[in-house]
């Protein structure tokens, strides 16, 4: 099982492992109310909210798609900052004031003050739904980087070992704290994968063994033929997949994206709502957004250092996704397999773990206090029932072992669905986000902006934006005539679910007594 690994390796690995039993040790305290353990008694320090931010919106996804896409493209992708700007600034203006304001749990509770609680359950219930595909398939490319280091293949039984592994790592540091406890892991999770993502760009660099400009030069492109891998903005129009990341779709869809991820999604949003107040979750907005580009672009240079190195070979490897003993991989991990010296190969494995741990804690904890906040708890308070914080701990603990669970089951799906549909990682980890987005933000942009939807409307949008974007999938777009087939990139297919969704829910006429309300 580790044949493969040097006694430096090893080294590494038993570093980090005192690493994950100090750490959780030192910072897994006995929360004292659900306000603590899901909210971190609004106490968290900006800078470590921020860093948080950060480590949830990445994962092994980044550390293995990042530089996939440096190696097969160019550095378009890190465009998305403009976009996620933009969002933050929708974020802060209209949505952190109104959490912040309603001192709420999770971001749904809102939906209840004008919907009525069944658009609060729905609303939690879709996003549920969409966080399990998300995580799960976070989770299914980290064990597929596990299983092909440790056991050099993926196997459904290396694969399945793999995901209880990283599972079993998750819940030893989620499940006492709370989000506390995900916080400050976040923190430490994020700096060894970031101090694996300089050691590879350092290696690489002494690899290649060329002159700095000499590497510029072949990024460049030294023919007409050979297109720039340094090109930053692609302006080119189209809806196609290939152009997911040019400009005319980061200043649309991944706005959209980044604003139901900022906003709406209780994964990233529970973090913004551990600050002190609506102030300070903004500044920790920000600042996520640009650590997030700095760390995106270290991946996306180890891409593009492995494109240079994999072409001054004098056998040049042939195609975007290699082979290794029969498996196909990324270009990253198949360096990673192939080319690391001892010691650093267990440092890059520490740091798939480590982006892998970061994501899944974020996605316990934030499930677990949607599944206790907006379905547990009115349950309890409608049956006339006291809730002590005590049972509410205990609820939020087991709902997160469950969630586990489920995310485990969604990673073995993952596993077949990825496969089928052939999509590069890093588009496939943002794709799977948008069944719920789309209808999340409909119904958010009718709430905060019109006075029309009830809860029936509410429910009929989810539902509508759910399926639009499934009916828009490659691997459904194969069952139609050939003549109605397409192929359309996943921000124009969050684009029209968020618009389908929005006419959904306006076309429900307000309840009676708000008329009267605002009369």
């Amino acid at each position: 099982m580790f044949e493969q690994f040097s006694a430096l390796d090893g080294v590494a690995f038993l570093i980090y492992l005192l690493l994950l039993v100090g750490s959780g040790w030192l910072i897994n305290r006995r929360p004292h109310s659900g306000e603590s353990y899901f909210l971190g008694n609004h106490a968290m320090p900006v800078a470590l909210v921020a860093i948080s931010v950060v480590a949830t919106s990445q994962s092994a996804a980044t550390f293995l798609g990042g530089p996939d896409q440096g190696y097969r493209s160019d550095l378009t992708y890190l465009t998305t900052t403009f976009s996620a700007l933009i969002a933050a600034i929708i974020v802060s203006r209209f949505l952190l004031p109104a959490f912040y304001q309603n001192n709420v749990f999770t971001v749904y509770e809102l939906l209840e003050k004008r919907y009525g609680s069944p658009a609060r359950k729905s609303a939690g219930l879709m996003y549920l739904l969409g966080r399990v595909f998300a995580s799960g398939a976070r989770l299914y490319i980290a064990a597929l980087a596990v299983s092909m280091i440790l056991f050099a293949n993926i196997a459904p039984t290396s694969i399945l070992v793999s995901i209880g592994v990283i599972i079993v790592c998750g819940l030893f540091y989620t499940v006492s704290g709370g989000i506390r406890s995900v916080i400050y892991s976040d923190a430490i999770q994020a700096a060894v994968y970031t101090l694996s993502a300089i050691t590879v760009i350092a290696v690489l660099f002494d690899k290649i063994a060329l002159p700095f400009d000499e590497i510029i030069s072949q990024l460049q492109g030294q023919s007409e033929d050979e297109a720039s891998k340094l090109r930053f903005i692609d302006t080119s129009f189209s809806l196609a997949s290939a152009h997911v990341f040019s400009l005319p779709n980061i200043l649309l869809g991944m706005v959209l994206l980044n604003v139901a991820a900022f906003g709406l999604d209780q994964d990233m949003t529970q973090r913004l709502l551990t600050c002190r107040d609506k102030k300070a979750g903004q500044r920790a907005l920000f600042i996520s957004v640009l650590v997030t580009a700095a760390v995106m672009f270290l991946f996306i240079t180890i891409g593009l250092l492995l494109y240079v190195y994999y072409k001054n070979l004098s056998t040049a490897l042939m195609g975007d996704s290699p082979h290794y003993l029969g498996q196909t991989v990324t270009i990253f991990l198949y360096f990673v397999l192939t080319d690391l010296p001892a010691g650093v190969k267990g440092l890059v494995t520490i740091g798939i773990i480590a982006a892998a741990l970061s994501s899944l804690n974020s996605g316990l904890n934030s499930m677990a206090s949607v599944l206790v906040q907006d379905f547990y708890a009115p349950m309890k308070r409608k049956q006339r029932l006291e809730v002590s914080p005590s049972q509410l701990i205990f609820a939020g603990r087991l709902a997160m072992t469950l969630v586990a669970v489920a995310l485990g089951g969604m990673a073995v799906v993952c596993f077949y669905w990825q496969q089928y549909s052939d999509t590069p990682l890093l588009q496939f980890a943002l794709s799977v986000m948008i069944f719920s987005y789309s209808g999340l933000l409909g119904i958010y942009i009718i709430s905060l902006f019109t006075r029309r939807g009830n809860y029936h409307s509410v429910i009929c949008a989810l539902c509508a934006g759910f399926v639009t974007p499934l009916l828009m999938q490659p691997y459904v777009v194969t069952l139609y005539p050939v003549s109605w087939q397409f192929d359309l990139a996943f921000t124009w297919q969050l684009i029209i679910g968020t618009v389908v969704a929005s006419v959904v829910c306006w076309i429900g006429k307000p309840p009676i007594t708000e008329h009267k309300e605002s009369a």
